[in-house]
């Protein structure tokens, strides 16, 4: 997976065989997940160089992207020129309103945050219909290997975090409350010749594999609404004081032409 300390070598990585294959499996993901229709706007979060704002953007989306490197930024505006917004901005603070996007998506973002939680409540406050969250799988052989680079000295993985699926799915529960999620995983060894048709992680859709190199969540949110009683403390003043309580007591005077099978209303 494309966690390198170096944008130049992940671009390598981009364009190699594995690259272009994790590509296609992760765009039929975000298909699959986000379910969108063209014209819908799509916030990246931690977008880097804007790969996956290209990704986003064949999908027909309306697309924007934030990173908290202005060196990233720049890169982005150079491949997406004018047909992205960027800005430069952290996950835990995002510089938007309330529902301004209706998916909200975090690839490889987590990892880098020292708590993830922040990020993923703010994601869901300026997301209207879903966000989703994508990361390396802490049992797969490249965790496995990241994190003994990261034990070794490594500058990037000296503090990168790892999740499983379940830990995500617990922080989008704390986050969300009870929002409906979906989930899915791009297979161990993608692009290395086992096989394995481009795309083929759309089979894997609401499957755990316990080594798969990448775990995709989304969280479809959804707003509630609770009715809470108020006592009402006012009480009525005598009909001589008020003019409102005279109109009323006027009002609640002897009926003419009262069956004695009606009901009336016990005062």
């Amino acid at each position: 997976m494309p966690l390198s300390s170096s944008p130049s070598s992940m671009g390598t990585w981009y364009r190699s065989r594995q690259g272009q294959e994790f590509d296609r499996s992760l765009s039929t993901m975000l298909a699959r997940f986000l379910d969108p229709k063209a014209g819908d706007r799509a916030l990246d979060v931690g977008c880097g160089s804007g790969n996956h704002l290209l990704l986003l953007n064949r999908l027909g989306l309306d697309i924007s992207g934030l990173d908290a490197s202005p060196y990233m930024i720049r890169k982005a505006k150079e491949r997406l020129g004018h047909r992205c917004t960027l800005k430069v901005g952290m996950a835990e603070d995002l510089p938007f309103e309330d529902n301004e996007f209706d998916y909200i998506v975090m690839i490889h973002t987590l990892e880098f945050l020292g708590d993830p939680l922040p990020a993923i409540r703010e994601a869901g406050r300026v997301a209207r219909q879903k966000v989703l969250v994508g990361v390396m799988n802490t049992f797969s052989c490249d965790g496995v290997r990241r994190r003994i680079q990261g034990y070794f000295g490594d500058p990037l993985f000296r503090h990168t975090r790892f999740f499983n699926l379940w830990e995500i799915k617990s922080y989008l529960k704390t986050a969300y409350g009870p929002a409906p999620l979906s989930w899915g995983c791009i297979p161990p060894f993608m692009g290395q010749g086992q096989g394995r048709s481009p795309g083929q992680a759309g089979l894997f859709a609401g499957k755990y594999l316990p080594f798969a190199s990448f775990l995709c969540v989304s969280a479809r949110l959804v707003y509630t609404t609770r009715t809470q009683n108020m006592v009402l403390k006012a009480r009525l003043k005598e009909a001589g004081h008020s003019v409102i309580g005279a109109k009323a007591m006027q009002n609640l005077g002897p009926l003419e032409g009262v069956n004695d099978n009606e009901r009336g209303i016990p005062l």
